[in-house]
């Protein structure tokens, strides 16, 4: 795969975390299935010298998403519990740049480039192509996507290394991603 990676290009993986797979908190139909996948991905970006940014859910306890706060999500990836540590067998290298989101008190923050200072910092590393997979297709995921796009960046979806929340939920994110023109990758 290394032969798809170009100079400009980065791989960012969204939200691959405990409780967004099975026995979390608030886990994703076979969300764990992207591990491996995206697993092949990483080392092959690492062998072709591409960054690796991994984005992560990290909210505090009560935080406004939840359904406990008037949100529509159980309490998940809270802040230093075991739920909101990336999946123990995703082989994130030790050169990978966390985007750590969710964080503000005030609202939720879907996307990795939600108030992170992601897209600066990919524009100060020389990034013009990003590579994304991970959870949830239809929430995180697609707001990463689009968000990517409307920065600038030229987007292409690892669609084996994402799943959705719901099978219709993840039809509708892929065809607004299509629309919103990302690349979809089989």
């Amino acid at each position: 795969m290394t032969e798809v990676f170009h100079p400009q290009d980065a791989l960012l993986i969204v939200d691959v975390q405990n409780d967004f797979c099975p026995g979390g908190a608030l886990p994703i139909p076979d969300g764990h299935a992207v591990v491996p996948v995206l697993n092949t991905w990483i080392a092959d970006a690492v062998a072709a010298g591409v960054p690796v940014y991994a984005s992560r859910d990290w909210h505090p306890v009560g935080h406004i998403s939840f359904t406990v706060s008037g949100g529509m999500w159980p309490p998940h990836c809270i802040q230093d519990t075991y739920g909101a540590l990336f999946h123990p067998d995703l082989g994130l290298p030790d050169s990978v740049v966390k985007v750590t989101k969710g964080v503000r008190f005030d609202h939720d923050q879907n996307s990795a480039f939600d108030e992170t200072g992601l897209s600066e910092k990919l524009r100060r590393d020389g990034i013009e192509r990003l590579w994304i997979g991970g959870l949830a297709q239809d929430v995180c995921v697609l707001a990463t996507a689009l968000d990517a796009r409307q920065e600038g960046f030229e987007l292409f979806l690892i669609e084996a290394g994402t799943r959705p929340v719901t099978p219709e939920g993840g039809a509708r994110a892929l065809a607004e991603m299509r629309s919103g023109g990302v690349s979809i990758v089989s």
